[in-house]
């Protein structure tokens, strides 16, 4: 059960940021819990919120992260897709409050959620966030992250290209094998989109604004493919 004290500072700092939405963190100092107040840094403060690192940082210095918090304002305490996806990330419960109604629900990570069906979340559940969960779950292997803005294979950005190497992967031209990862470029100047082989002719991929799902991997994708990687822990390939 959240304290009172915590949910009455909650409550102020969403009626603070209204029509905004107030974001936070609860920490636990000692054994004392505290509400730590952010600033949302998001370019769009009413339909989403940011912690600046900076901040999120502070607070980790005073004691151990239990919760985030943030207001849905003039909406209900129905987790969003978006929120979903970045609780997992975080790998910590939430706290979502309304306002002004006030009602409060409190969402966790469900841990190696299934993959295939989830929305489409940019920054999250996204192609290359695809990637990430797979290799967790199914090789053990922790792949490291890249902050990408929406769009970025329009604005100059070449990320898969200047990353894939420092993630781990090696180019090939061998024969596909079931964890290898397929880039492609589709309908972009640069590759902007990849896959998990997962063989038998199937790819598991997770295409812009549609859920994640299996498809024969053939016809456009395969023409649409630049580059095929492995993992340096899989056996027999040397770096290219």
């Amino acid at each position: 059960m959240m304290r009172k004290h915590i949910l009455l500072a909650i409550q102020q700092h969403a009626a603070e940021a209204y029509p905004e939405e107030c974001c936070g963190l609860v920490v636990k100092d000692g054994r004392a819990h505290r509400y730590i107040p952010c600033k949302n840094t998001h370019t769009k403060p009413t339909e989403y919120f940011r912690i600046s690192p900076e901040e999120y940082a502070t607070a980790e210095s005073i004691g151990e992260i239990m919760f985030v918090v943030h207001s849905h304002p003039d909406a209900t305490t129905q987790p969003s897709p978006t929120d979903e996806a970045l609780c997992e990330e975080s790998g910590l419960p939430w706290i979502i409050i309304s306002w002004p109604e006030g009602d409060v629900r409190m969402i966790a990570p469900k841990g190696d959620a299934p993959i295939v069906g989830r929305p489409f979340v940019h920054g999250v559940w996204d192609c290359f966030g695809l990637i990430r969960d797979w290799y967790k779950q199914e090789r053990g292997i922790e792949l490291p992250n890249f902050e990408r803005a929406d769009g970025w294979w329009e604005n100059g950005g070449n990320l898969y290209i200047e990353n894939y190497a420092a993630a781990g992967f090696v180019s090939h031209d061998s024969e596909l094998q079931p964890g290898d990862v397929i880039l492609m470029q589709y309908q972009a100047p640069v590759v902007n989109h990849a896959g998990v082989y997962l063989g038998d002719g199937m790819m598991l991929h997770h295409l812009y604004g549609q859920s994640a799902r299996v498809v024969p991997y053939g016809g456009i994708w395969q023409e649409r493919t630049i580059k095929k990687l492995r993992h340096r822990d899989a056996i027999g390939i040397q770096p290219a």
